[in-house]
């Protein structure tokens, strides 16, 4: 108990089971600094220890384990840290950035468990998962366009392969999935009832599992049934995000008189109009990437939200300050349409500002 009142992040050992749990309860588990760095001390220390089998990995909520998973990176941070011209602005995302490839390729199974909020860099932890759980209070999104920002943590690359045109969808308007949808859209994997998880995190922290397949095994085992859920107008969806642009997008949502395009329309006039061209532009050129090239993608991209115009002129800044600073949640989008974006900004949001082998990720493969 008195780790738990110490740490951010609790790494401990049980049997040859590898647990991690998020302890940052009143900031949703948004990742830190710090969070990342021992995240992935653990992950590699246990990927090399022959006696760890596996990797399970919870958040904290405010009344106990579970109820929360993450809520992203730390934004109010990223805000002080990008006015004030800080270093560690640009180490988070370099490593935070590392940490999701490590997910992704981790030689061991790695669940996630991934009751309550699940959103930005909390995706990024859990995606890569071997085994993504869901319940009946996940609330799970990649809303960062509502800020300013793209759907970063590998989302390019994750988010292009949903079925037909759900990533574009999700990136774009930052719609919230439960359980259901996110099975659909090929984000979890199987779903548990929450008030199972604290027995079910006891019996793999005490059962003397043989490999690391065998737990994988043993938690696919309780996943509950739960009617995948298709999502409303489908083919709406489908062919409207499926558009050339974001304009042509709009332009079909508003013309439309039913009230998924009039609520979709909604979301997108609310987004940042020149992230939102930049958010398509990213998840269609993830479709073709792996993993370790979308990375360095979006490490040249999100460089470029705090550095490609003057910072206080940044999207991202100004996104930040309406929904976490000033709370006044009208931010003031440069420009404030998306009809009025200019292209040449949006391409320039790709150009990295390192040659290949000094890029900051250039070791991931």
């Amino acid at each position: 108990m008195s780790d738990l009142m110490i740490s951010d992040v609790v790494t401990e050992v049980h049997g040859r089971l590898g647990c991690i749990t998020l302890n940052r309860p009143k900031a949703l588990n948004a990742l830190s600094l710090g969070m990342v760095r021992t995240l992935t001390q653990a992950l590699r220390q246990w990927q090399a220890d022959p006696e760890i089998l596996a990797v399970v990995v919870r958040g904290q909520g405010k009344e106990g384990p579970f109820g929360a998973f993450c809520a992203g990176g730390d934004i109010r941070f990223f805000h002080q840290a990008a006015l004030a011209g800080d270093t560690a602005l640009a180490d988070f995302f370099t490593e935070e950035y590392a940490l999701n490839h490590l997910i992704h390729t981790y030689s061991k199974p790695y669940i996630a468990l991934m009751d309550g909020i699940v959103m930005g860099g909390g995706m990024g932890i859990s995606q890569g998962a071997s085994l993504r759980v869901v319940t009946e209070r996940t609330k799970m999104a990649m809303p960062e366009t509502n800020i300013g920002l793209f759907p970063d943590v590998g989302g390019g690359y994750f988010l292009s392969r949903c079925p037909g045109s759900i990533g574009e969808y999700l990136g774009l308007t930052g719609h919230m999935l439960g359980a259901a949808q996110a099975l659909a859209a090929h984000l979890a994997d199987g779903f548990i009832e929450s008030g199972r998880l604290a027995n079910i995190w006891q019996t793999l922290v005490s059962t003397p599992f043989e490999t690391g397949q065998a737990v994988e095994h043993w938690v696919h085992s309780q996943f509950g049934r739960l009617e995948v859920s298709a999502f409303p107008a489908r083919a709406q969806l489908d062919a409207v995000f499926s558009k050339n642009t974001v304009t042509e997008m709009i332009q079909s949502l508003e013309s439309a008189s039913d009230i998924w395009s009039q609520d979709t329309a909604m979301a997108l006039r609310h987004r940042s109009p020149l992230m939102l061209h930049v958010v398509l532009k990213q998840i269609r050129k993830a479709r073709q990437m792996s993993l370790a090239d979308d990375l360095r993608m979006e490490r040249d991209m999100v460089h470029h939200c705090f550095h490609l115009r003057p910072t206080s002129a940044s999207e991202t800044v100004e996104g930040i300050r309406a929904l976490a600073v000033d709370k006044d949640h009208t931010p003031h989008w440069q420009p404030a349409r998306i009809e009025d974006v200019d292209l040449s900004e949006v391409d320039a949001f790709f150009a990295s500002p390192w040659a290949a082998q000094a890029h900051p990720l250039a070791a991931l493969n």
